[in-house]
């Protein structure tokens, strides 16, 4: 039951290794559509127990949709 919410927490610590370690912009914005999705999975599965902790992750898949925005940017800007 809990292992979207472990994936998203891994896709999401391994986006930062990817965009500021190792300077990879479109594998990181390709960790971020699979954190994106997860992020859905893990809201899904929650309302199905607590629909306050399945809103409570709302704001953070706003900010990873923002983060994504971003990335794009950059990747697009730098080629």
């Amino acid at each position: 039951m809990l292992w979207p919410f472990v994936a998203q927490l891994a896709a999401n610590g391994l986006w930062s290794i990817l965009f500021f370690g190792l300077h990879w912009v479109f594998v990181a914005l390709a960790d971020l559509v699979l954190l994106w999705g997860l992020i859905l999975l893990t809201i899904s599965r929650f309302a199905r127990v607590s629909s306050l902790a399945a809103w409570l992750l709302v704001p953070y898949l706003a900010w990873v949709s923002f983060a994504g925005y971003l990335n794009a940017g950059i990747g697009w800007l730098n080629g």
